[in-house]
């Protein structure tokens, strides 16, 4: 018995995060799926029915989800364009510079979410400090629009999400053997040879991580729509919080709320297929 206690007790450690785990995901998501498939409240004897999936099979719905795989994919894609080269130049520099340069990445993840976002708000708006530099200049007479617009939101987004793919692409080129690099360098490559035969090939674990955590977030986000982008286009996240803040709505948002994500988790299995499909064309090579 001791040595079995000894051997398993690593794993008890585990257990918190497992009861962690069923108590607010799983359970939750049982309970979702269950409300999408009645039509009054979770009680017993109630009658299973597909009527909130017919309400939710709409050109509407399919239009709002379109629109939040195009921002979550955008958004992704530029979070990946930007944090590249910001996590490789982090990866070469020395110690001392890498990791005040890691903590000032990590840096607003210290402020609140909601905090970050209104920044942004009083930025952009109509009175905001990029208006009064503009007018201010003489460059603009008159503000300019930029809030309540899809690239502002998708600008929000991308500065959000940032940190998510530049550690996951830090981890990784961090690991990187510079040794790699000068043997490529002595055979002949030009500096983008090898970074497109080498580095970029062996980032791909790293991309994909960073990929998948902002596609996965930005697909269901519902506070930078909400506050950025107003009233005026739906997405998921916004038009799944619409259906639960009223009573009467909450099993046509629970089915809403399972469909897009069986559309999420094909997305990023394709995604996946794509990623695998490309490492295998630079392994090829």
């Amino acid at each position: 018995m001791r040595e079995l206690i000894q051997k398993e007790f690593p794993f008890l450690f585990t257990i918190p995060a497992v009861l962690w785990q069923m108590l607010f995901f799983c359970i939750p998501l049982v309970l979702i799926v269950v409300l999408s498939f009645q039509s009054s409240p979770v009680i017993p004897g109630i009658a299973w029915t597909l009527d909130n999936y017919r309400s939710v099979f709409t050109h509407a719905h399919a239009i709002i989800i379109v629109r939040s795989l195009v921002l979550a994919t955008s958004t992704a894609l530029l979070c990946l364009i930007i944090g590249y080269p910001v996590a490789y130049f982090i990866a070469l520099c020395t110690e001392r510079w890498r990791s005040l340069l890691v903590f000032l990445v990590t840096l607003p993840f210290w402020t609140n979410f909601i905090t970050l976002v209104y920044s942004w708000f009083f930025i952009v708006e109509k009175n905001g400090l990029i208006n009064k530099i503009l007018l201010w200049s003489g460059i603009m007479q008159r503000p300019l629009v930029l809030a309540y617009n899809q690239i502002t939101v998708m600008c929000v987004m991308t500065y959000c999400f940032l940190p998510f793919m530049i550690i996951s692409l830090y981890t990784v080129l961090e690991k990187l053997d510079k040794r790699l690099l000068e043997a490529s360098a002595d055979l002949g490559a030009t500096p983008w040879q090898t970074f497109m035969r080498v580095t970029l090939p062996l980032s791909i674990a790293g991309i994909k991580t960073g990929l998948l955590l902002v596609f996965i977030p930005a697909f269901g986000e519902f506070a930078v729509p909400i506050i950025m982008g107003g009233s005026r286009y739906l997405y998921v996240g916004s038009t799944i919080m619409h259906y639960f803040m009223h009573r009467a709505s909450q099993h046509s948002g629970a089915a809403f709320t399972i469909l897009s994500s069986i559309i999420l988790a094909l997305s990023v299995y394709v995604a996946l297929l794509y990623l695998k499909a490309l490492y295998n064309t630079f392994k090829r090579r």
